[in-house]
């Protein structure tokens, strides 16, 4: 079953149980917008080469579209939609004034020059923007895109509307309106949930394995480390490192900051030396990093990374997911038959998009907020999230995915209804 069509399925069944009608339910499931276009950039040779460019904009009962643009050379329109429906359930279930949006370029961004790269994405903004704005469609980074690409969008938004408009785009810099919060909040919005649902258990009885190093994942393993947790392992697309003893979270990061990649050259043990024999450590796969007889599995990259083909090795307590949609059904039924309780990607993800909304919000009233409660007010909300799944799940006897599903189903229904979008 395609991404999309998992959504559907997903979204009729939490519907059925709340008894909303069909008309309804078929409002919430059809996206609203689809649009490509093409995006002709003059490369530094003098050529000519044509992107192409994508935006979804799913549904938006509940506030104007958000979200981000992703620059892979496999981007295509059905991923954008079935990742703007998990953004459509993610704000609902968050309890934010937002719709759901995914957009993307079919670009390998690290093939193109930084002049290249600028070209390409004002050239997204030209293309797209009768729908885009902070009062229809706030674009964010994603995968292979970045606050300096949102500073060029921004900046080309402003240029076509002959004004300043910050609050057009979120996760820019911070000279032009960006919050510095905005890179760690996905990865500490996950431990957030994760600490809410262990309740007062200590965390470094538990270990914990990282697949993915980038901004989600790595900060992910940086809060983990600081709240007391074991990471023993981590990895990104090259593979990874593992030691049973707790790996030096810090060091990798300071590595990954020069070289944009983890240092699978060295394996530096926890608190330990490389002298004592009784410590393992060495490099992993991504496989291998997967099947760790590890208390909490993290996946933090791509989607469908949990499959038939890997969940029956999978030894983990609890899965946290931070990458959008990295369980496939086969793989949840497994997970189901074998007592591994799933923090779904709807909840688990979702502190990236809270931030994105304080960005927005602050933008549009044209200041900025002084206090320094950014993640506070994060972890309030992520909480109070967490507490209404987890209220949820224990009533209906349902696991966790069900009962987000429900709580943000219900919450789309009622502004659909109330709004008489289909009348």
């Amino acid at each position: 079953m395609d991404l999309v069509a998992r959504e559907h399925s997903r979204i009729r069944t939490a519907a059925k149980k709340l008894d909303i009608s069909d008309d309804v339910v078929d409002v919430l499931i059809a996206v609203k917008r689809s649009v490509s276009f093409a995006i002709p950039i003059t490369l530094d040779n003098g050529r000519i080469r044509i992107f192409r460019g994508f935006r979804v904009q799913h549904n938006d009962a509940l506030g104007p579209f958000k979200g981000g643009i992703r620059f892979a050379a496999d981007a295509n329109e059905e991923e954008c939609e079935a990742l703007a429906i998990l953004m459509t359930l993610k704000v609902a279930l968050l309890g934010l004034p937002l719709g759901g949006a995914k957009g993307g370029i079919d670009v390998d961004p690290f093939s193109l020059s930084r002049t290249e790269l600028e070209r390409l994405s004002r050239g997204y903004v030209d293309a797209a923007y009768p729908i885009l704005g902070p009062e229809r469609d706030i674009p964010a980074p994603d995968l292979g895109s970045t606050s300096q690409v949102m500073a060029w969008m921004m900046d080309e938004f402003s240029k076509l509307s002959g004004f300043a408009v910050p609050a057009s785009m979120t996760g820019k810099p911070e000279a032009i309106g960006g919050i510095s919060e905005r890179i760690v909040a996905t990865g500490f919005g996950g431990v957030v949930v994760l600490k809410e649902f262990l309740g007062d258990k200590d965390p470094s009885q538990f270990s914990v394995a990282v697949q993915g190093f980038g901004n989600v994942g790595s900060y992910a393993a940086k809060f983990f480390a600081q709240e007391g947790f074991r990471v023993v392992a981590v990895s990104d697309a090259e593979g990874g490192i593992f030691s049973n003893t707790g790996l030096d979270i810090e060091g990798e990061l300071a590595h990954q900051e020069v070289k944009g990649k983890l240092d699978k050259s060295r394996c530096w043990p926890l608190l330990a030396s490389r002298e004592d024999r009784s410590i393992e450590c060495k490099n992993i796969t991504n496989e291998e990093l997967l099947a760790l007889p590890v208390d909490i599995l993290v996946p933090a990259a791509r989607e469908n990374a949990l499959t038939s083909a890997n969940a029956k090795n999978v030894k983990a307590k609890y899965i946290l997911e931070l990458a959008n949609a990295p369980t496939t059904q086969e793989a949840e039924k497994i997970f189901a038959e074998k007592g591994i309780v799933v923090i779904p990607d709807i909840l688990a993800n979702g502190g990236g998009v809270v931030a994105s909304y304080f960005e927005w919000a602050q933008n549009l009233d044209k200041l900025r907020w002084q206090d320094g409660s950014l993640l506070e007010r994060l972890t309030k909300m992520m909480q109070g999230a967490a507490r209404e799944v987890k209220e949820m799940a224990e009533q209906e006897k349902l696991d966790l995915r069900a009962a987000a599903y429900r709580v943000s189903v219900e919450r789309i229904a009622a502004a659909i209804e109330a709004r008489g979008l289909g009348s």
